[in-house]
């Protein structure tokens, strides 16, 4: 039976773990448990910046998804960042991936979110055809970045 719950901070090294999938998945990022656990524990303790929700399976972790806060000028209101949405490859393809979705977009909804923005790698088509399944569509916007670090 799948769930979502919020996320606790006794769940970090979990969390951590699971991280360390999606970047080893993702090209432009490097899995590195103690950054990904600052980064975890800093949303956990600043429920302004993001609500972090875990997907279970029974009592197990089965996968993640996070939603960090934002506010848009052009739309005039909050809107959210999903970030480091990941199921476990044991879970993938059950239906679970879709219930922790669709439970974070009702949790953004239920805020008066105006948009939810996400990245997925250009490749990723498979990550692509999900997130449209759930209504999601490409953006005429292209991300650029400016690393600090």
């Amino acid at each position: 039976m799948w769930s979502v719950e919020l996320a606790k901070p006794s769940e970090v090294n979990d969390l951590s773990a699971l991280l360390a999938t999606l970047f080893s998945q993702e090209s432009e990022f490097t899995p590195n448990f103690e950054l990904q656990s600052k980064g975890l524990e800093m949303i956990l303790e600043t429920p302004s910046t993001g609500t972090i929700f875990v997907l279970k399976y029974e009592r197990e972790i089965a996968g993640m998804v996070t939603l960090l806060w934002s506010i848009s000028t052009a739309l005039g209101g909050k809107v959210a960042w999903l970030e480091d949405m990941i199921v476990k490859p044991a879970y993938r393809n059950k239906g679970g991936g879709e219930v922790l979705l669709s439970f974070a977009i009702a949790h953004a909804k239920a805020l008066h979110c105006k948009r939810i923005s996400l990245l997925t790698d250009v490749d990723n088509t498979q990550a692509q055809a999900f997130y449209k399944r759930l209504g999601f569509i490409h953006s005429s916007m292209s991300t650029l970045r400016l690393m600090m670090a």
